[in-house]
Order: C-alpha cells, then sequence, then structure tokens
C-alpha cells in the first residue's frame, strides 16, 4: 500500500495547494487516531476475551489488557526512529503513507482475532503482534504529520495548522466512541462484548485504506528529501538529531512527558475506573468521553489561533501550572455519575488542550528540517511510552492495591518535569522555519 516513488513537490517560491495539504494532514491523523483509540476506548468489551477472569477480582482482564497496551506503546519509540529517518530521507508523505498502512493492517488483525477460549495463548500473543504494528505506525506518524502539517502552513497560521492534528485525532476518537454508543444502543451491551467490538475494529482498517489515498495524493512538503535521492545532500545519520542536536531532543521529550500521562489517563484510564467503581455503565462511560473529546476538539483550534497571536509560552504554562494544581482536586471528584465524570473529563481536556494545540508547531520551530520528523518523533514516543502507555496500567495496579489515591501526585510529578522544560524554552512563533 505504501509508495516511495518521487513525489510531487512545489518548486521554489511557489505555495503548495494548503487546503489538500490540510486535508491530507488532518483526515489521515483522524483515521491514525480511531483506529489507535479503538483498543483503549473497547478494552472493557474485549478484555475477558484475551485473557482468563480470575474468579477472585475482575481486574485481572483488564490488568491483562492494559498491559498490552503498554507494549503497544514499548513499539512506538522504534517507530518514530525507524519511520522518522525514513520520513527525513525519502520525504513526509512517504512517511505517513506507510504509518497509515501499517495501523490499518493492525485494526484488521484484531476485528478478525480468534478468543482466548477458541486458540488458548495463541490469541493474546497474535494480540501483542498486532498491537506492535500499531505502535511502531503511531511512533513514526506524530513526527512526520507535525512536520508535515506545519510545514505546509502559511508563516502566521503554523500554530492554527498543528492545532488541527487533535482536531484530527478527536474526531476520529468521537467518531469512534459514538459509534459505540449506537452499537450499544442497538444491539446492548452484552452484544458488544460478543461482536460489535469487533466491527468497529473493521470500520477502522477500511477508514485506513480511504486515509491511505489521501496522503498519497499529497504535496511533499521537504525539498531535502529530493535532494538526497538526487545526490546533492548527505543521508542524515538515524541518530544524527540527538548527536548534533541534545537540547532540543530533550525538550521534546520534557513537554511531552507531563502531557503523555495526563492524556492517557483521561481519556483511557477514567471510563473505566469510573465503571469498576460503579455509578457508571460502560454505555454512559463512552457517551461522557464522547461529550468531553467534542469539548477538547473545539477548544484546539482557539488555543491554536491564540498562540499565532500571544506566542507559544503563555499556553504551555498555563497547561503546566493548571495540572500541578488541579489534578489531585479532579481525580478526587471522578466517578459516582455520568455528570461528575464528563465534568472532569471535560476539564481536564480543556486544559491539556493549550498544550496539545501548538505542541507539533512548538517541536517543528526548534527542530531543524534536515533532521526534523526523527528529532521529534523518537523523544516524543519515548515519552508517551514510558509515561503515556504505563498510565492506565499504573492507575489499576494502585486501584487493586487500595492505593488508587497515590496516583495524582504521580501525575503532578510528571506535569513538573514538563513545567521545568517549558521554562527552558525560547518563543519562538514569529521565528522562521529552517
Amino acid at each position: 500500500m505504501t509508495d516511495v516513488t518521487v513525489p510531487r513537490r512545489s518548486t521554489p517560491g511557489e505555495v503548495p495547494d494548503r487546503r489538500r495539504q490540510f486535508l491530507a494532514g488532518t483526515i489521515g491523523h483522524l483515521v491514525e487516531w480511531y483506529d489507535w483509540s479503538a483498543y483503549a476506548y473497547l478494552a472493557i468489551f474485549f478484555a475477558d476475551k484475551f485473557f482468563p477472569q480470575d474468579s477472585a477480582s475482575s481486574l485481572v482482564p483488564m490488568l491483562g489488557t492494559f498491559g498490552v497496551f503498554a507494549v503497544g506503546f514499548l513499539a512506538r519509540p522504534f517507530g518514530g526512529l525507524v519511520l522518522g529517518a525514513f520520513g527525513d530521507r525519502y520525504g513526509r508523505r512517504a512517511a505517513l503513507t506507510l504509518s497509515i498502512a501499517m495501523m490499518g493492517g493492525g485494526s484488521l488483525l484484531i476485528a478478525v482475532l480468534p478468543t482466548y477460549a477458541q486458540v488458548g495463548v495463541v490469541a493474546p500473543v497474535l494480540l501483542v503482534v498486532a498491537r506492535l504494528a500499531q505502535g511502531i505506525s503511531t511512533g513514526g506518524e506524530w513526527g512526520a504529520a507535525s512536520a508535515f502539517m506545519v510545514e505546509s502552513a502559511p508563516p502566521h497560521r503554523r500554530g492554527l495548522y498543528s492545532s488541527f492534528l487533535y482536531v484530527g485525532s478527536n474526531i476520529g476518537k468521537i467518531a469512534l466512541t459514538s459509534s459505540g454508543a449506537l452499537l450499544i444502543a442497538l444491539t446492548g451491551e452484552r452484544a458488544m462484548g460478543d461482536y460489535g467490538w469487533r466491527i468497529l475494529f473493521g470500520v477502522g482498517a477500511a477508514l485506513a485504506l480511504v486515509g491511505w489515498w489521501i496522503r498519497r495524493g499529497a504535496a511533499e512538503t521537504s525539498s531535502h528529501a529530493a535532494e538526497i535521492r538526487a545526490g546533492k545532500a548527505a543521508r542524515p545519520g538515524i541518530f544524527e538529531f540527538v548527536r548534533r542536536h541534545p537540547v532540543p531532543t530533550l525538550q521534546v521529550l520534557g513537554i511531552s512527558l507531563g502531557p503523555a500521562a495526563v492524556f492517557y489517563t483521561w481519556t483511557a484510564y477514567l471510563p473505566a475506573y469510573a465503571v469498576i467503581a460503579g455509578g457508571v455503565t460502560k454505555g454512559q462511560a463512552l457517551t461522557a468521553g464522547t461529550i468531553s473529546l467534542v469539548v477538547f476538539a473545539i477548544a484546539q483550534p482557539i488555543a491554536g489561533v491564540l498562540s499565532d497571536r500571544i506566542g507559544r509560552k503563555p499556553l504551555l504554562l498555563v497547561h503546566s501550572v493548571g495540572f500541578c494544581a488541579g489534578t489531585v482536586p479532579l481525580l478526587d471528584l471522578a466517578g459516582g455519575s455520568m455528570l461528575r465524570l464528563i465534568l472532569v473529563q471535560a476539564a481536564g481536556l480543556l486544559l491539556l488542550s493549550c498544550m496539545t494545540a501548538i505542541a507539533a508547531a512548538v517541536m517543528v520551530e526548534i527542530f531543524p528540517a534536515r533532521v526534523r520528523v526523527t528529532g521529534i518523533g523518537v523523544p516524543y514516543s519515548v515519552a508517551v511510552a514510558v509515561f503515556g502507555g504505563t498510565a492506565p496500567t499504573i492507575a489499576t495496579a494502585l486501584q487493586a492495591t487500595g492505593h488508587v489515591s497515590w496516583y495524582g501526585w504521580y501525575l503532578v510529578g510528571c506535569t513538573a518535569l514538563t513545567l521545568i522544560t517549558v521554562l527552558t524554552l525560547r518563543e519562538t512563533y514569529r521565528t522562521p522555519l529552517s
């Protein structure tokens, strides 16, 4: 499904069709995140299909399923390195078409997997294989998509263009959760657990094919890829980004780790926690997630435009200081009713948008074009793997041992590291891209 032929590229001084670029970046990212997020949102329905339940605890299947969730994240740094180097050498478009093909393949495999009852341990092994493919895809997606979108933007609209990566990803998640809620309404929660989750993974595989086709028709934004193919420039080394640019590498890592832990807590763990704690049904948890994601999506372009006017750092500081002060009180309010879950999720995601809307712009602005995809993709993927992918597992384990209240302070510590990193950044919203 991939295409590494010479991509279309605007000639010097020519502005690419920005509407087409905008569509390719946004729609493609939408599909990527529909597929990637399906696992987290649907875990409560298929956990017992792949992991036998210990009669003493209903948390055992969830722990196993979130363990595989974390395994997918461990593949992300490898994807950031390999697909990042591919994107720096062969172009952003080639990397994006490859990443979406891998994501769709993983979703298709999950949709047709046999259960533990049917094939035993082979079932969770194949589930791990599918998540590894999706983890590699997602690891390469962020760096390539960030470079592609921000390089396609007018100089005074980079924050806005950056924000639509998360608009796309949130629309993908909204499509997923609303489809899940509709299926539950039509067939019931039991049918959703029996076969409905397979339908949603199958839809994700089909959408990936559409996203691949859209991306294949986009214009390339990197002149370096053409120069490398023509022999006019040397290929960047696979670890050149960290050897020559250690400070930006650490800054990308630092500004990513806190938001990663918070994001996957708010979107992957809170719905499951609310269901297990009682007072919220599985259907209500999906509905609450959909409503809060709508708020999150609407906030993205607002924050992006604001950063283009007043700068990136004020919004980054609002996010970091806000979560340092508000994480524990917000988590204390979660659970007990659907309304409280909606309020906590929406409040947290609204605050998080101050970072997510402009993260791509900030990262692109601090890295040179030659190693931009790898320089963004690898440290970002490491942060997400270590702090984001493990967040639901850590939270669930603490809940199982009766120490769930400790988890909020863990998130505060992660956010404090991000705040320290933000203070080291220089303002870049008016700096020309290299």
